[in-house]
């Protein structure tokens, strides 16, 4: 767990929790990728290294304490659906595996 600076403070919303996936590295040929993952939260932040495959499996492996289990269970929801995707955008000639994705939800929005 982080708390304010660092090269992920902006990213800390003023309510709500905010997911980030940025992919490091593409393995197995293109079958799967890994990502560093994050949760923010107004006050706190907490990193995750993730491996994601395009059969939809997701390992997620917290970097120091882990973010509540509510949270940790979304962040892998993001990132399940992400793995899920890269099967088809791959059939579809399309890139699999997106550069960075930051999803905000709050109030209202499923947070």
């Amino acid at each position: 767990m982080s708390t304010g600076a660092g090269s992920g403070s902006s990213l800390h919303p003023e309510e709500g929790v905010r997911f980030l996936l940025e992919r490091q590295a593409i393995e197995e040929e293109g079958g799967a990728a890994r990502y560093r993952a994050a949760v923010y939260t107004p006050g706190e932040s907490f990193e995750y290294a993730a491996l994601l495959r395009s059969s939809g499996e997701v390992e997620l492996v917290a970097v120091s304490e882990p973010a509540p289990a509510e949270l940790e269970a979304k962040l892998r929801a993001h990132a399940q659906q992400t793995a899920r995707a890269a099967a088809r955008k791959a059939a579809e000639a399309l890139p699999p595996w997106p550069h960075r994705i930051l999803r905000w939800r709050g109030p209202g929005r499923g947070g």
